[in-house]
């Protein structure tokens, strides 16, 4: 049999087989709207209705989840659906949807979300987060200043020609003391103009100050009398101005403890010399063995670090 004879006998198989189920097809299509109806019509019926909601209220819904759950299909789905490109898709295309923005834009004016931030924002839980954030911060920084300064007193005395210290030191350098002492000039600079912004207030009700030499006698004695204030009343009470217990070091008398009034009075006339010559007056600090500048020299004390202290 040639190949010519089979393809001919395949070609009427083919013809045959259509020929005999044209029928049936006829049948469905003529057939098909009315099937459609009945079906419709059973699946509406209370009966059905019933059937499904017993379905439903017996173990079903278990029985599905645990088979969906032990053949892993929503994993399935997922990873079909991430492999596909479909997933990121499908989450785009919701993101930017114009019903999600109204969706997001609703629920953040409704009262229960705005409830919901006001008590979140006012909770102490937060707030002590805050503040202890706050704090670690600020104790980092003033920790890393510290450390510099520390590190600038010897590299200064090395400078200098002094040999490097074999122990750590016990008494405060000069950048030490130079940083503390800036930081209590800002802060008595502040105190000073807070005091001149009251006082100019007040004499603004007043008609004001006459004659300018009288303002400007006036502001020269009022700076002397709150700086000079701010220092002896912190070395006689504290042993330390704020600057110096941000840096960790302060002022001690002979027998260690806090200087005297009297002391620190003195200690503030020889800061006022050591200052008025370009701060010549602290030189010595790089020289000597216990870091002494005129003001100690003077009043006959001592800048230590407070944990060199205790």
């Amino acid at each position: 049999m040639t190949p010519a004879d089979d393809e001919q006998r395949s070609g009427l198989a083919d013809a045959a087989g259509r020929a005999a189920f044209f029928p049936a097809r006829a049948a469905a299509r003529a057939w098909r709207g009315r099937l459609e109806d009945a079906a419709d019509e059973v699946l509406s019926a209370p009966e059905i209705a019933r059937l499904v909601d017993r379905a439903f209220a017996g173990s079903l819904p278990e029985e599905i989840a645990r088979s969906l759950v032990r053949h892993r299909v929503l994993e399935r789905i997922a990873a079909e659906l991430a492999a596909s490109g479909e997933l990121e898709r499908l989450v785009t295309a919701a993101l930017a949807s114009p019903q999600t923005l109204q969706l997001t834009d609703k629920v953040l004016a409704s009262d229960e979300t705005q409830r919901a931030l006001r008590h979140v924002a006012s909770s102490p839980e937060l707030r002590d987060a805050i503040a202890r954030q706050t704090a670690g911060l600020t104790d980092e920084v003033v920790g890393g200043l510290r450390a510099s300064a520390a590190r600038l007193d010897d590299r200064a005395e090395q400078v200098v020609g002094r040999p490097p210290r074999t122990e750590r030191p016990v008494y405060g350098g000069v950048a030490t003391r130079t940083i503390a002492l800036a930081i209590d000039a800002a802060v008595t600079i502040v105190l000073f103009m807070s005091a001149v912004g009251i006082v100019a207030l007040v004499a603004s009700l007043v008609g004001g100050l006459r004659p300018q030499w009288l303002v400007g006698a006036l502001l020269a004695s009022g700076w002397m009398l709150v700086a000079g204030a701010y220092f002896v009343l912190f070395w006689s009470a504290a042993g330390q101005t704020p600057g110096m217990r941000l840096l960790r070091v302060r002022v001690c008398g002979p027998a260690g403890d806090n200087p005297s009034i009297g002391r620190s009075v003195v200690r503030l006339v020889g800061l006022v010399l050591a200052i008025v010559p370009l701060f010549a007056g602290f030189v010595p600090v790089l020289f000597t063995e216990r870091r002494r500048g005129l003001p100690d020299f003077l009043a006959g004390t001592v800048v230590l670090y407070d944990d060199a202290r205790s």
